[in-house]
């Protein structure tokens, strides 16, 4: 399994930090890898057992993820269970940390192993570095429209 961590410190409180990414099938207003995303329809609004399906920006790949560990203000575990991407298996992690009353910094971990066998392991030294490049614009999009407000638009 392989493993890539970000990390991100937002000008914002926790509260306010938390709210953007408990709005869960609406993370297509500040995901830059994506054109849209959207609840399920056998799927609660937040919290653990939450579920929806984000449409990537390239136009054919999709995933659908579940929230699995939901601890408010804290952590929100994420399992990738279904989509088109090469993944076998994949598990995103997102903690936050109240420094100030206008700090919060977000750590974001993600586990994934790829389809495909050994030519999967082969393709991890080229995978890497594309999901840090998505996580890293994932809180960056995130940062942007906590502090200023602005929607991101992949499309």
């Amino acid at each position: 399994m392989a493993n890539v961590t970000v990390y991100r410190t937002i000008y914002s409180s926790l509260e306010k930090v938390w709210e953007s990414w408990d709005d869960f099938g609406a993370i297509y207003k500040f995901n830059p890898n994506l054109t849209h995303s959207h609840l399920l329809e056998d799927s609660r609004p937040t919290g653990q057992g939450a579920k929806r399906q984000c449409d990537l920006k390239d136009g054919k790949n999709w995933i659908r993820e579940e929230v699995i560990e939901y601890i408010p203000y804290q952590q929100l575990t994420l399992n990738i269970y279904e989509g088109t991407m090469p993944l076998k298996s994949a598990k995103a992690t997102l903690r936050f940390r109240k420094v100030l009353a206008n700090r919060t910094e977000i750590s974001m971990s993600m586990d994934f192993e790829p389809k495909m066998g050994w030519l999967g392991k082969l393709m991890l030294p080229m995978m890497k570095p594309k999901f840090e490049e998505m996580l890293n614009a994932l809180l960056a999009g995130n940062d942007a429209f906590v502090t200023q407000g602005q929607l991101v638009n992949a499309a």
